[in-house]
């Protein structure tokens, strides 16, 4: 059986080139605009000295502010999606359970998430989590001197030791946020299939464990990643949300360094461009998997 034809690339056509050109005339009016009504100073090297400097006594440029800010906003994105997968898939299971209770717990855990602001969540997950949960199971007290916490391998994948508790909760919030969408994209592909094949298993004696995990499963997670691929990309974006409880992620630092240069049309440029091709890069990538997944189908 063929899988879906491959989408061709697209030449460019004039009404293209139009549409480039109209984008273009309309970011070179909007420049105008600020710079002749607001009498706006444009000044992008006391913003850009944000992104990276050149250290004297290292004889090399590093990163700033705004470069690990975005290091943070990573980090967050693949802690966060390593949670709310793990959330989303034990959720979506429940949401498809025979089991009335399992599937009451689920539907309200997903009914809270889409009607609650996401603010008013994180707000309210992060200082139960931060004032409650961290303590209990002693993150605030591990020592940050010890061997693997002092190690780059520890900084590389949580950020500065000192801010672990801070992260571990900004993250969790995040997870239990986007768990809620996961856990219907889970739900849908397991819906998915169809109940000939439930009852196929079924009939030859496998439990409904078994059935799950050697029959439907395997087929849904076709259809379920790449959805789950975007959602990370959208969670990259909604890792902005802990900027108001302090997490120093991009956006953080962003408000921080629009303050105190009183650059804020340069900055919110530079962070928004750092977005898009942070978003971007991933999209492409998940695409060419995709692509590459669909030829090893065929």
């Amino acid at each position: 059986m063929n899988g879906p034809p491959l989408q061709t690339r697209r030449k460019l056509t004039s009404v293209d080139y139009i549409c480039f050109g109209l984008v273009g005339a309309i970011i070179a009016y909007a420049v105008y605009r600020v710079s002749d009504v607001l009498v706006y100073n444009w000044n992008w090297s006391r913003v850009f000295n944000f992104v990276i400097y050149y250290d004297e006594e290292k004889a090399r440029y590093v990163p700033n502010l705004l470069l690990k800010g975005i290091a943070t906003t990573l980090r967050l994105a693949f802690w966060a999606t390593i949670f709310a997968a793990t959330i989303g898939l034990v959720m979506g299971y429940m949401r498809t359970s025979k089991n009335l209770a399992m599937r009451m717990i689920s539907r309200c855990y997903v009914e809270l998430v889409r009607n609650i602001p996401p603010v008013v969540f994180i707000f309210i997950f992060y200082f139960f989590l931060s004032g409650q949960l961290m303590p209990l199971v002693g993150l605030d007290d591990f020592d940050k001197n010890g061997a693997f916490v002092s190690s780059g391998v520890f900084y590389m994948l949580f950020g500065d030791p000192r801010l672990f508790s801070n992260f571990v909760a900004g993250a969790l919030c995040l997870a239990l946020f986007e768990g809620a969408y996961i856990t219907e994209i889970v739900r849908a592909g397991i819906q998915s299939i169809p109940k000939g094949q439930w009852e196929a298993a079924r009939a030859v004696g496998l439990s409904p464990f078994d059935v799950l995990r050697d029959i439907i499963f395997p087929q849904a997670v076709r259809k379920i990643l790449p959805p789950l691929a975007g959602q990370f990309i959208t969670l990259i974006k909604d890792s902005a949300i802990v900027s108001l409880i302090s997490i120093q992620e991009l956006t953080f630092l962003a408000t921080e360094v629009a303050s105190t240069t009183t650059k804020v049309f340069e900055t919110w440029i530079i962070v928004g461009a750092m977005y898009f091709i942070l978003c971007y890069s991933f999209a492409a990538l998940f695409g060419h998997l995709e692509k590459r997944a669909l030829r090893a189908r065929r």
